[in-house]
């Protein structure tokens, strides 16, 4: 999984695979043992999906304020993004800076994360307007956008070295655009 979350489908090689899984494995073992480069992938993105991915999933908790629900999304993906032990960055939104020009259906379930991100901070800023906390206009819908780009960035600041402690402190700032929207 790190391989592919680190260079993207197409940039990671059957040589690189090989000498990942290590013992010598030769081409031929490799295809009976995962059936194709492309299934090793969708292995490793449901793993990831299943995984890191799920710092999200507070987005969809009824339970949660939704203001203490984009939050903690955002924070918490911040700190798993920096993590020891893995690739910097988010493989959901670095998948973006690696297309794949012969098989573009491999990408599908990553594009599908990112799009139930972005539909989990409209919910976040529906509930606002909802509960009577935000204000029903153009401006506060907007807003989505904006957390959304936000949280896809975190991963270039990680990938750069950026402090955590400076993108958490920005997460501060950026939680200011809620509050901006209050009634």
């Amino acid at each position: 999984m790190h391989l592919f979350w680190e260079q993207g489908y197409e940039a990671t090689s059957l040589a690189q695979l090989k000498a990942v899984i290590g013992k010598g494995i030769t081409a031929p073992s490799f295809y009976a043992a995962f059936g194709s480069k492309a299934a090793l992938f969708s292995e490793a993105v449901n793993c990831y999906l299943n995984s890191h991915a799920q710092v999200t999933s507070s987005l969809r908790d009824p339970d949660l304020h939704p203001r203490l629900a984009l939050e903690m999304t955002l924070i918490n993906s911040a700190k798993m993004q920096y993590e020891p032990g893995h690739p910097r960055g988010c493989m959901v939104t670095l998948s973006v800076a690696f297309p794949c020009q012969n098989d573009s259906d491999i990408l599908k379930p990553l594009e599908g994360s990112r799009q139930r991100t972005l539909e989990g901070i409209r919910y976040c800023i529906q509930r606002g307007i909802d509960n009577g906390e935000l204000i029903n206009n153009e401006a506060t819908l907007a807003l989505a956008a904006c957390f959304d780009s936000f949280l896809m960035g975190i991963s270039t600041l990680a990938r750069d070295d950026v402090p955590l402690e400076e993108v958490l402190l920005s997460i501060t700032q950026i939680m200011k655009l809620w509050d901006s929207a209050r009634l």
